[in-house]
């Protein structure tokens, strides 16, 4: 039951009750330390001494009828007797003060606790804003204050990775889902129609072609979906990525369709050096290159640039096409929209996903990208990854050219 009670108290209370308890411990160890050298002195025998001949070397007070050693004794005895009550008294006065004294030092030093703990009621799960406030001196308890205030911070990125992971991942599972009953409705339709009867070799063979666009065109979706969810995800890794490298090799795996569509090609690559995945950023530069002749017009003209300014790798890339207006022009970076600000059939006209990646890339990469309709039709799109700064000389150098670059 004891236990209990003193599991009970608080810790201000415990604090309290062990100052006390020291002090009534050293008070009472003292005032039987001073009983003991009272009891052991001789001051007065040798005060009484019959010879007169003591360390002040005066007369006795008593009649030298009375045996001087019984006189001392008797005196021991009254001021040890008057001694203990009066020891006692203060005893009990030093430890009252002592217990108050106690209980509001510990307050004092239990304050920042107290701080610590309220703050950590008030957190929670939807709001980890709040920090708890660094008293000075740098102490062990500013200190302790500090590693929670570091505890809320991991725990604070944490929650936020997985809100950004679990957003990625409720994205996935409805842009599959929808994007994905259109072919296995078509597949599904082709073999119910196919098999209602006795279809022939012909009709067999034409199903399974349906079947099989289909099944491809689910592959291409998943592909699409994988890469979106893996860009929105973050990054695992990064190595050093030259842009003009990944736009010249995106440029020439494109030169065929571009020849056969009749746009002309032209571009400026610079050194551009960036941190991050290189089939991440090979995916977005030829996504850009990619809708930049697709959805081109016949004789249209393609421009693509890279270089540096004010600390970050650009590139530019520029195309004539089919008016956008200009309101809409940031929707498309929105999966599975294509103009109009409506979601688009991925029959035809591509899956949707190409800029949608795009973005994805540039902000897993900590870049930003800029969508802008073009007046006499397409897009110009400037995308800037951070890097290591560069000189004055060469960014002036790369942003003039990148601005010269741009269709009119």
């Amino acid at each position: 039951m004891v236990r209990l009670r003193a599991a009970r108290l608080t810790a201000r209370a415990r604090l309290t009750l062990l100052q006390t308890a020291l002090v009534l411990a050293a008070g009472a160890a003292l005032t039987g330390l001073t009983n003991l050298l009272m009891r052991r002195h001789t001051f007065f025998s040798r005060l009484l001494d019959v010879s007169g001949a003591g360390p002040v070397a005066t007369p006795p007070l008593m009649p030298t009828v009375v045996d001087p050693q019984v006189f001392a004794d008797r005196v021991q005895t009254a001021t040890l007797s008057a001694l203990l009550p009066q020891a006692g008294l203060a005893l009990i006065v030093v430890t009252a003060l002592a217990a108050v004294l106690g209980w509001l030092v510990a307050g004092r030093v239990l304050r920042p606790i107290r701080v610590i703990s309220s703050t950590a009621r008030r957190l929670s799960a939807e709001n980890l804003t709040e920090r708890v406030p660094v008293t000075n001196p740098a102490d062990e308890l500013s200190a302790l204050a500090g590693t929670v205030n570091d505890m809320l911070d991991r725990i604070q990125r944490g929650l936020f990775e997985r809100d950004r992971v679990l957003d990625s991942q409720r994205l996935f599972t409805a842009n599959a889902a929808h994007e994905l009953r259109t072919p296995l409705t078509t597949a599904r339709t082709a073999i119910d129609v196919t098999l209602d009867g006795h279809p022939s070799r012909a009709e067999l063979l034409a199903m399974a072609g349906d079947v099989r666009g289909s099944v491809e065109h689910m592959q291409r979706v998943l592909d699409g979906l994988l890469l979106l969810a893996r860009s929105q995800a973050g990054l695992a890794a990064r190595e050093p990525v030259d842009l003009a490298a990944v736009a010249a090799a995106a440029l020439d795996a494109a030169g065929a369709r571009a020849a056969a569509a009749g746009v002309a090609v032209r571009c400026e690559l610079r050194p551009a050096q960036v941190s991050g995945e290189p089939v991440l950023l090979e995916r977005m530069v030829g996504n850009l290159v990619d809708n930049a002749v697709r959805y081109n017009v016949a004789g249209g003209r393609l421009v693509v640039g890279t270089g540096t300014a004010g600390g970050r790798a650009i590139l530019r890339i520029s195309n004539t096409g089919r008016p956008v207006p200009p309101g809409e022009a940031e929707t498309l970076l929105e999966p599975f929209v294509h103009g109009q600000g409506t979601r688009v059939r991925t029959d035809g006209l591509g899956l949707g996903l190409g800029l949608s990646i795009v973005r994805a890339v540039t902000l897993a990469h900590r870049g930003r990208i800029a969508v802008a309709a073009r007046t006499g039709g397409g897009l110009d799109i400037t995308i800037a990854f951070p890097q290591n700064p560069v000189t004055k000389d060469a960014r002036s150098q790369d942003i003039d050219s990148l601005q010269e670059m741009a269709l009119p």
